[in-house]
């Protein structure tokens, strides 16, 4: 009689195609880097095109709110500069998320890997472009010198933190949205709307202080908004300024919450991605 075939939607599955993931390392790190190097393969900047575009836009718009709302531009370009480095991983961890296993249909039918190497895959890239455009912040720490101090250090274990909640958002995203097909572009509206809700180009304390009462009260509704907590968890490390905790309790609540219910969904839906796509 022939043994019994595993269950496909048993935990001990659904932690192996993690765990399996993460040890071909190899493979989605040379992947990940190659996707940027071919993005940029007959420009003779190469990967720089991607600092060059974020910081281009990015000061375009530190200048204009700066303007529109008559904050110092000593203040608030370095506000929004960081901003978008920061929305710039979190954007593109959700928008590829979304998206990563319709991409990758040709290797999930014929290349037997775990999964997980698509969602690493995409994080490690996400973090390679995160790398790059850091070289606009130490221009940008030339151009307007921050008062940092040791709570700059907290920025590693704050990107470790973004970093989880990237593979969940994608790894979710992704079996979601390759059910169903007409959540991408969804998606992708939801995360444009968020641009404008989330403190990037506007100074979330500045509304907060605001000697119209009615303009600060509505301004505390931001946050619920959880995106605003994690930029403002990194962001603020970055420009010397004082690290409040309920952004920390709000993100580490989150990425448990967010790790559980994917863990849910990718063990009963796991096997069933490969038909989908």
């Amino acid at each position: 009689m022939a043994p019994p075939r595993p269950d496909s939607r048993s935990w001990s599955r659904t932690f192996d195609d993690l765990g399996g993931g993460w040890r071909q390392r190899q493979l989605w790190g040379h992947l990940g880097w190659q996707d940027i190097k071919q993005r940029y393969r007959r420009s003779v900047l190469g990967p720089i095109w991607i600092t060059i575009s974020m910081a281009v836009t990015a000061v375009a718009l530190g200048i204009l709110y700066a303007g529109l709302f008559g904050v110092d531009l000593a203040v608030m370009l370095p506000h929004v500069l960081v901003g978008f480095i920061v929305w710039g991983f979190i954007s593109g961890a959700i928008l590829e998320g979304a998206d990563v296993f319709i991409a990758n249909e040709g290797l999930i039918k014929h290349l037997p890997s775990p999964l997980s190497v698509h969602v690493y895959r995409l994080v490690w890239r996400q973090t390679l472009l995160f790398a790059h455009n850091m070289i606009v912040y130490v221009v940008m720490l030339l151009v307007f010198p921050q008062d940092l101090d040791a709570t700059l250090l907290l920025v590693l274990p704050a990107f470790l933190l973004l970093m989880l909640n990237g593979a969940w958002v994608a790894l979710l995203a992704g079996v979601i949205t390759t059910r169903f097909r007409d959540l991408v572009p969804i998606t992708q509206s939801i995360v444009q709307l968020m641009f404008f809700l989330t403190p990037i180009v506007w100074i979330y304390e500045d509304l907060l202080n605001s000697p119209n009462a009615a303009i600060a009260e509505r301004a505390r509704l931001a946050e619920f908004n959880p995106f605003l907590h994690f930029v403002e968890f990194i962001r603020r490390p970055l420009l010397g300024q004082e690290q409040e905790l309920r952004h920390w309790i709000v993100v580490l609540a989150i990425t448990v919450v967010g790790w559980a219910l994917t863990m849910v969904v990718v063990r009963r839906y796991r096997s069933r991605v490969s038909y989908w796509v």
